[in-house]
């Protein structure tokens, strides 16, 4: 199976490149063919194991499945209330960048089924570079949600403040400039090894440096900061004291955004493995494209695991369903209160940064009794 494989294998081509061009080393890239040729399975079009009504039906329904499930994912954040905070933005970016591949990335190597051509060279570099540069926005991002969760729930309201709407956007804009401007230097300098030409002798040394570089240091990031907000919530919920339920659901999101993590290392660390391998000792052709294909299909469940563990993305997407499905009418507003205030009864008058004042006299203030019957901490 290895469709988009070689464009996930580009993406560590780009990954490799990057390393000379961060050290400033141009390293002469010797070419040598994969263990055991490999021409039976192709780059773009999977395995010609397969039937070809077998391999366009499992492309599409991978598209259709993951590009509905990223929409939806998208839209969720807008049409659920609690989901309309500004440091949501980076989990749109991540459902952005899988819905390039699940849109993008397997339909091309779908139409190419279809119309029953071999991939060609300008087809397969277009899908590596894409997969690429998708990778490196959701290591990126993955370790901006990592910090963003932190400041969230551990810091004071005034030092999350300093998360502003506009910055928010440039890290997000930031993230797809760095990324696609290494794939574009990596592609144009012809550095790393070459996927497409199924010419590939491993990294070199300073390859690896700067692949561990782009790649580790942000996921040690994002390990350190959910590491440290672990410990800090626990702490400070290890007493008698019963956290608001505003805060409750932020902490549930974040060990969503922890699964997320584990599931994005899960699909993607064996072909790294793999890739580092391959500079010792030679690698079946066919191994090393279906676990690529395996770390692209990651782009296809990411949406789902959101669904599963958040209750507030699975209300969202009970939602859209009825909304696009069922022709039902769906309000996606809040209810109004009764009590002639106009306020809704979904708004929660909570801290939701808990951990700053929790150490601090304010959280000793009595609860204050809401009219529908909800208790309200006042921190």
């Amino acid at each position: 199976m290895n469709v988009t494989t070689v464009s996930t294998a580009g993406m560590s081509t780009a990954i490799a490149g990057i390393v000379a061009l961060g050290t400033g080393v141009v390293v002469e890239n010797t070419r040598g063919e994969i263990a055991d040729g490999g021409d039976d399975v192709s780059p773009v079009t999977l395995s010609s194991d397969w039937s070809r009504v077998a391999r366009l039906l499992l492309l599409a329904s991978l598209a259709v499945v993951g590009s509905v499930g990223n929409v939806f994912m998208i839209s969720a954040v807008m049409v659920e209330d609690h989901l309309k905070k500004r440091g949501n933005a980076f989990l749109v970016n991540v459902a952005l960048a899988d819905l390039l591949v699940t849109g993008l990335v397997i339909p091309a190597s779908a139409i190419v089924i279809l119309a029953g051509q071999q991939e060609s060279p300008s087809i397969c570099r277009f899908e590596w570079s894409l997969e690429a540069v998708c990778f490196l926005v959701t290591v990126f991002t993955l370790a901006t949600i990592a910090v963003e969760n932190y400041a969230r729930l551990c810091l004071s309201e005034e030092r999350y403040e300093a998360l502003t709407p506009s910055c928010v956007t440039s890290l997000i804009l930031t993230a797809w400039l760095i990324a696609g401007t290494t794939v574009a230097l990596q592609s144009s300098l012809d550095l790393g090894p070459d996927f497409c030409g199924r010419r590939f002798n491993g990294i070199a040394f300073v390859q690896a440096v700067g692949a561990s570089i782009v790649v580790g240091v942000p996921a040690l990031i994002t390990i350190l900061a959910y590491l440290c907000l672990v410990v800090r919530v626990r702490r400070a919920t290890r007493a008698s004291f019963k956290p608001p339920v505003a805060f409750a659901w932020d902490y549930d999101l974040t060990k969503t955004n922890m699964y997320s993590f584990a599931m994005f290392a899960v699909f993607w660390l064996p072909f790294g493995v793999t890739l580092c391998v391959s500079s010792v000792r030679p690698v079946s052709a066919r191994v090393f494209y279906n676990l690529a294909w395996f770390a692209l299909s990651k782009s296809c469940f990411n949406n789902l695991l959101y669904c599963v563990s958040d209750r507030h993305f699975r209300n969202a997407y009970v939602k859209l369903f009825h909304y696009c499905c069922c022709k039902t009418t769906v309000s996606f507003s809040r209810r109004t209160r009764g009590d002639g205030t106009g306020r809704s009864s979904g708004d929660v008058r909570l801290r939701v940064h808990i951990i700053h004042s929790y150490a601090s006299p304010a959280s000793c203030r009595p609860a204050v009794a809401r009219p529908n019957g909800r208790d309200v901490y006042e921190l």
